[in-house]
């Protein structure tokens, strides 16, 4: 079942018809950059939406909005129990509103209706729960530790794992609702702030799901979504000074420019590189039977 055969929610067709901005702050913004990004529906070839190709100031304002939220410790301030229960409230706002979700990602991805409901929005609830549930079982150890002096004298390390500041995600074409729930829910479980970078060609559904953590109760700030090009506002994402830690998802070749920026600066990074999987086309045409 494509996007062509399923009858869209008005919510879906609301939110298409906005005039998408940058997700900062908790709210959407209107970005400094003029320049527009379209999103296509591969079903139709048709346009159904456009968003904002943001430019590096663009950046800046939402890697600082994330950074301000936790210094404030608006978010990494509060209990771990008390984030759990905010980031359970997410997760029944993504399932309250899955349809409209898994409508918005085959419209933009082009994948099947049913996937979409099945592994874009059923999977990552699974994820997002699991997640949250983590919140309150982050823990350290405590060691004894052989120092010879003073003789006799005892004494012990211990370990505290504490958030490490902004993330910044940087997400696929392909699984844009679940791979990018698969880094903004450690991030916030943990207690830091993310700005999230969809793919251009597929970046309604995190702008959606960003208006959901903040009905949900994560604070202002703490959940940013910039859309743009890789060339600039990816690079600047994945550059600034103000980003602790990198998460991309994608192709070897720029993963291989992130790893390269991020040991100029000592970032902390993780990257998922490049496609193992074969594509087959089949080319369907109708034939005479064969008497």
């Amino acid at each position: 079942m494509s996007s062509a055969q399923v009858a869209l929610l008005p919510s879906v067709q609301q939110f298409l018809d906005r005039q998408h901005g940058l997700f900062i702050d908790g709210a959407q913004q209107a970005a400094q950059s003029e320049k527009r990004l379209t999103v296509w529906d591969p079903a139709t070839g048709k346009a159904i939406a456009t968003t904002a190709d943001a430019n590096t100031a663009d950046v800046d304002r939402a890697v600082m909005s994330a950074w301000r939220a936790f210094v404030s410790r608006s978010w990494a301030g509060r209990t771990p129990a008390e984030r759990e229960r905010i980031l359970l409230r997410f997760a029944d706002l993504v399932e309250q509103n899955g349809e409209e979700l898994a409508q918005l990602e085959t419209l933009e991805q082009g994948k099947s209706i049913n996937i979409s409901r099945a592994f874009e929005v059923g999977c990552t609830l699974n994820w997002m729960r699991y997640t949250a549930g983590l919140t309150t079982k982050i823990s350290g150890r405590t060691l004894d530790v052989s120092i010879p002096f003073p003789p006799g004298a005892r004494y012990q390390a211990w370990t505290k794992k504490e958030p490490v500041g902004v993330v910044a995600g940087i997400v696929p074409w392909n699984f844009p609702l679940m791979i990018g729930m698969w880094k903004v829910m450690p991030a916030l479980a943990a207690g830091c702030s993310i700005v999230i970078k969809p793919s251009e060609t597929t970046p309604l559904t995190l702008l959606r799901v960003a208006e959901l953590a903040i009905e949900a109760g994560v604070p202002e700030g703490v959940f940013n979504v910039v859309t743009g090009s890789g060339a600039e506002c990816g690079a600047a994402l994945t550059s600034h000074p103000h980003v602790a830690k990198v998460s991309f998802t994608g192709s070897t070749a720029t993963g291989k420019q992130i790893a390269r920026v991020a040991a100029d600066r000592l970032t902390r990074v993780t990257l998922e590189l490049g496609g193992k999987n074969p594509a087959i086309v089949l080319n369907y045409r109708r034939c005479k039977p064969i008497a």
